[in-house]
């Protein structure tokens, strides 16, 4: 058989329940839902870091930020780093192309390296009228940037050689913070309002110290630039969260449209180019995002919105359509998947493992029932104030330790805060509210999870604070 293309879409920050095909109760997505329809569904994939660079470098080298040296936002990927899933497939004649967002640095060996063709936004880039750097060279380029990526990533597939295969990653921008819908979706929403998610008024009671301390609050951190428009003076309390809260959301569900554009966009090209069926098409996002969850925006924590990722895969010779698997995945996995079904073997460095029997419906002997997650980025700059912490994430529980020290990594902060250990029971309590750390009918669980954690920080050569 023939080995089959890679189409890899990523989106910035696009939680899993803004997406019609995990049952969202907020906007619709027919293109990516097609994917679901015509594939898998993953119920169980998160990242192991929420924060953008280092999820970005975990999903080409399939390693932790301790060993692929991006632990923060301020971090880069040297290029010369190994094991990177463009290079090994470069290296078994795979034509390979990322466009969009890269985030991992520029210059001194950190522009993208090991793939064909690049073209990729400085830093977080521009939604209107975007920069981009064309394997090297400055381009400003009209337009939406969602629809310029798209264009970007339709132009190469034109343009590849078709007696290879190959592996584009069509990475966007959206819907990153600050939000800019395009012109065509600046209105949508306005006649309605947006469903709120059942815990926007959070007091954070209940909870470790880390929640009540974090700065990204709907009520009050959002700022001028995110809202576009001064509230209604007469507004306060609660009312004036409810009045944020539509501002936020609708711009994020305004960026979420025209990425659903682009994802019908893509598959359409390969279904007219007859590549469709032996063509891998992925759909995901870096990391969760909170919409209004608890309170929030951003990320960066281990609570559910922040770690669950969405992914939705389709490959009809291999995995059933309208299927879906509760199996635990995480982004370190996704570089060994996609090595595996290109036929190749996968690096003995990367730390994840394939899921291709998972995506064809089976139940693989011995796969993981947990999963290990570290947040490094501990108070830096822009970090919203957010503590370092680390923790073990299984079917039903989530045990967490804020170690709330920056260890003098860069981006982080100097201040160390108060250490705490959190216990969420995700069967009696999916919205962790409460913490049971310290209830003795958990005792047990505590210590079951503790010698988990640490069996995890020993497989994944990672060190222990606590």
């Amino acid at each position: 058989m023939d080995r089959p293309n890679i189409l890899f879409i990523m989106s910035d920050d696009h939680a899993a329940h803004a997406i019609g095909a995990y049952g969202s109760q907020i906007n619709q997505t027919p293109n990516i839902d097609r994917l679901a329809k015509e594939g898998m569904r993953l119920n169980n994939c998160f990242c192991t870091n929420s924060i953008c660079t280092p999820s970005r470098a975990t999903i080409l080298t399939g390693q932790y930020g301790h060993l692929n040296g991006v632990h923060t936002l301020v971090d880069k990927l040297d290029g010369r780093h190994d094991p990177q899933i463009q290079k090994l497939l470069g290296n078994a004649g795979y034509q390979t192309a990322i466009v969009g967002k890269w985030h991992l640095g520029h210059g001194d060996n950190n522009d993208p390296s090991g793939f064909d063709y690049w073209n990729v936004l400085p830093g977080q880039g521009d939604y209107h009228n975007p920069e981009m750097i064309e394997m090297g060279t400055s381009k400003r380029h009209e337009g939406y940037v969602t629809e310029i990526i798209t264009e970007l990533s339709m132009d190469w597939l034109q343009q590849r050689d078709t007696s290879k295969p190959f592996m584009l990653m069509c990475h966007h921008k959206a819907p990153h913070r600050p939000w800019e819908p395009s012109k065509r979706y600046e209105r949508l929403f306005d006649e309605s309002d947006i469903p709120e998610p059942s815990t926007l008024y959070d007091d954070y009671s209940n909870r470790a110290t880390a929640a009540s301390a974090a700065e990204m609050r709907v009520s009050r951190d959002l700022n001028s630039t995110d809202l576009k428009q001064e509230p209604p003076k007469h507004l306060e309390g609660d009312y004036l969260t409810a009045w944020l809260y539509q501002r936020y959301i609708k711009d994020y569900l305004r960026c979420v449209q025209s990425v659903d554009d682009s994802v019908g966009r893509l598959i359409d090209y390969l279904d007219n180019e007859n590549i469709l069926d032996n063509t891998i098409v992925i759909y995901t996002s870096d990391q969760g995002f909170f919409l209004g969850d608890h309170g929030w925006y951003d990320k960066r924590f281990i609570y559910e919105e922040s770690l669950r990722m969405p992914f939705l895969i389709r490959y009809p010779r291999e995995i059933e359509a309208g299927s879906e698997s509760d199996k635990i995945v995480i982004n370190n996995d996704f570089a060994p998947t996609i090595l595996d079904y290109a036929q190749l073997s996968i690096a003995s460095e990367m730390q994840g493992v394939s899921a291709r029997d998972v995506f064809a419906g089976g139940d693989p002997n011995g796969w993981r029932d947990s999963l290990y997650y570290r947040y490094w980025m501990h108070r830096g700059n822009n970090n919203h104030n957010v503590y370092a912490h680390y923790g073990v994430r299984t079917q039903s529980k989530k045990l967490i330790y804020y170690y709330a020290d920056g260890l003098g990594l860069a981006g982080t902060g100097d201040a160390v805060a108060h250490k705490e250990w959190e216990l969420f029971d995700l069967d009696q309590d999916p919205q962790e509210l409460v913490n049971v750390y310290s209830n003795e009918e958990y005792g047990q669980t505590v210590k079951e999870l503790t010698e988990e954690l640490e069996r995890l920080q020993v497989e994944y050569r990672d060190k222990p604070e606590h």
